[in-house]
């Protein structure tokens, strides 16, 4: 891999998270505009980024393989399915010797797709634990990633000095840890702390038809609904994806849930006191 200076970067999606890391590599990792491109169906953004100064060129999806075939590290930024689709189609087009990661938030499935890729490429899947409840390229000034986790899942047949160049090109986007585990860890432990999540957040609006309750927040709403402005399509797309996982998250909730539920309608004051207890020390274990 050359130096990070000497590298062409390359962004398939140029969404908000798409967006979000071409203005990390400009303003925090000192890439020149003429050594980034992107590749988008929208042409308005792409001619947007341009103009901007973001990006040296964009290129619309029938012109993707022109630009893959100048670039030493690509950025896939799409959904999962978008992205097996994308790099199956264009396999062929990726510059010998390229460094290629996404930002899926599933694991498995991309692993299995590029598992088998060409062999004088390298694919390293990644997840960037970071976003904005706010989607497209106009809110990528929304996504901060200072001090954020990055999850990578690598696959044997990644070279390590790639693996470690890729490492020091998040650390220097701004993120503060980086995780490294496999692909099955990854989807079974994101099902808790991200879908899960979401899931809850889309059920509690769900279950209130009084749109004017707002009023009567304090924080406690705001904070567990900020994510219910979600991104439909992607969400729908991640929950079926990772849904035997999910659905097992979604079920020991229902049993948190009851058994919480239960103790209210006792009413049993000294076991519900003990359990909220007992879930204080488990979160502040939860920050070490």
């Amino acid at each position: 891999m050359k130096q990070l200076s000497e590298c062409t970067i390359g962004i398939s999606g140029l969404g908000l998270m798409g967006g979000a890391i071409a203005a990390a590599l400009r303003g925090r990792c000192g890439i020149e505009r003429g050594h980034l491109f992107a590749c988008d169906i929208d042409k308005q953004t792409l001619a947007r980024a341009a103009n901007e100064g973001l990006i040296a060129q964009g290129f619309a999806l029938e012109a993707a393989d022109e630009m893959l075939g100048a670039c030493d590290v690509v950025f896939l930024c799409l959904n999962p399915s978008a992205l097996i689709r994308f790099a199956g189609d264009n396999e062929s087009s990726f510059k010998s010797g390229a460094l290629i990661t996404d930002i899926a938030g599933v694991k498995e499935s991309i692993a299995r797709r590029v598992q088998d890729f060409r062999a004088d490429i390298d694919f390293i899947p990644g997840h960037p634990m970071a976003g904005a409840e706010k989607g497209g390229f106009a809110n990528a000034g929304l996504c901060d990633f200072s001090g954020k986790n990055y999850i990578l899942t690598p696959l044997a047949r990644n070279k390590p000095e790639n693996l470690a160049f890729l490492k020091s090109l998040i650390y220097r986007m701004g993120f503060g840890r980086i995780t490294e585990v496999s692909p099955a860890e990854h989807d079974q432990k994101i099902a808790f702390t991200s879908q899960l999540c979401h899931v809850i957040a889309a059920a509690l609006i769900d279950c209130e038809g009084d749109t004017a309750i707002t009023r009567f927040g304090g924080g406690s709403f705001e904070d567990l609904t900020r994510i219910a402005m979600l991104n439909a399509p992607m969400w729908t797309e991640l929950f079926i994806e990772n849904r035997d996982a999910l659905l097992a998250r979604v079920s020991s909730f229902e049993t948190s849930l009851d058994a919480l539920k239960a103790l209210i309608a006792a009413p049993d004051a000294a076991g519900l006191e003990a359990l909220l207890a007992a879930v204080r020390v488990r979160r502040e274990a939860m920050n070490r």
